[in-house]
């Protein structure tokens, strides 16, 4: 679909923080003070939405809203305000180890009985709890690596050639029709969703806005390099085992050849990655950059924090034979019926 580069439609709001901050993005209204952002819940559906609404500004903004706003100063105060509250609970919710090894460790082992997302799905999962995970994956995928290319600039040496070289992959290698993005895109057209970017903020429960804002919230500060290395290195060392059996989900339930081929990608690309980030980048940013180590492993830690929120929340709902949606999907024409 083509209309997948038009800019999205602003949501709809989910209480006074995002209200505010959508009716300051149409042109009018007042903006929320601090003392009502902290009265908020945190990981909640109006504080996150509120966030996203200020980072998606940086990637490609809302239909009817002015590019200026990206930069306002009185949007990035209430931007500040959202961010500290999100982090300092972070920092008390999510940390695990102490040591950047034994948070690397972890993600190193494959459990002999998995019970997550990816497990459910392959071994049980029906046809529409795959469209609806892949639904709100598509918050991420529809922009796969953009939010880690922020560290780009922020690293050196063996640390930004290897970043660079992996991103590179990522966006297809120079070709087009191979850029992760669009390849998502294509899996999401054999699923019968729509693939317009954006498309299911609506629809998305706030376990899942938070995996996409924990990027952002990293990208968009250079002080926070060393989380942002921390999260790529989980998502990368943990993809190609979730992959496969992603892809034998895919096979199972018909979803079509170019989600099955999304997923295959991933276990062969992964792969290599997972090797490349814990040498390379990881290495090369510790080796300039000692410091930066609890960093690193707090990185990792956020990360899996806000992946097992989502993913109890999905499996808490598909157990009970609900959606775990927002809002219901819609059919659209493809050779699903």
């Amino acid at each position: 679909m083509e209309h997948d580069r038009d800019e999205p439609r602003l949501p709809t709001p989910r209480g006074p923080l995002s209200r505010g901050v959508e009716a300051y993005l149409r042109g009018g209204g007042r903006l929320p003070r601090r003392e009502e952002v902290d009265r908020a819940e945190v990981y909640g559906d109006d504080l996150q939405l509120a966030l996203y609404l200020c980072y998606e500004l940086h990637y490609r903004g809302f239909a009817g809203v002015a590019p200026e706003l990206e930069w306002d100063p009185d949007l990035l105060r209430t931007r500040a305000a959202l961010e500290h509250r999100f982090l300092s609970a972070l920092r008390t919710d999510a940390r695990v180890h102490d040591h950047l090894d034994e948070a690397l460790e972890g993600l190193l082992v494959e459990p002999v009985h998995g019970t997550g997302v990816t497990h459910f799905l392959c071994a049980e999962g029906e046809l529409w709890q795959v469209r609806e995970y892949a639904a709100l994956r598509s918050l991420y995928h529809l922009k796969e690596a953009d939010p880690h290319a922020w560290v780009l600039p922020r690293l050196w040496g063996r640390a930004k050639a290897a970043m660079a070289a992996v991103e590179f992959d990522e966006w297809g290698g120079g070709r087009a029709d191979r850029v992760h993005a669009r390849l998502y895109a294509d899996l999401m057209t054999d699923l019968g969703l729509d693939s317009a970017y954006g498309r299911y903020l609506d629809a998305a429960t706030a376990e899942a806005v938070v995996t996409v804002n924990l990027m952002s919230l990293f990208g968009l500060h250079r002080a926070l390099r060393g989380a942002l290395v921390g999260h790529f290195a989980a998502v990368e060392i943990t993809s190609s085992p979730g992959s496969r059996r992603l892809a034998e989900a895919m096979r199972r339930t018909g979803a079509g050849p170019a989600a099955e081929h999304f997923y295959d990608e991933h276990v062969e690309a992964d792969a290599v990655h997972e090797q490349v980030v814990r040498h390379d980048v990881i290495g090369g940013l510790l080796e300039r950059e000692p410091h930066l180590a609890p960093d690193v492993a707090f990185g990792i830690d956020a990360t899996e924090f806000v992946e097992d929120r989502f993913g109890t929340r999905l499996l808490t709902d598909w157990r009970a034979s609900r959606s775990s949606l927002c809002a219901p999907l819609a059919q659209e024409a493809t050779h699903i019926s």
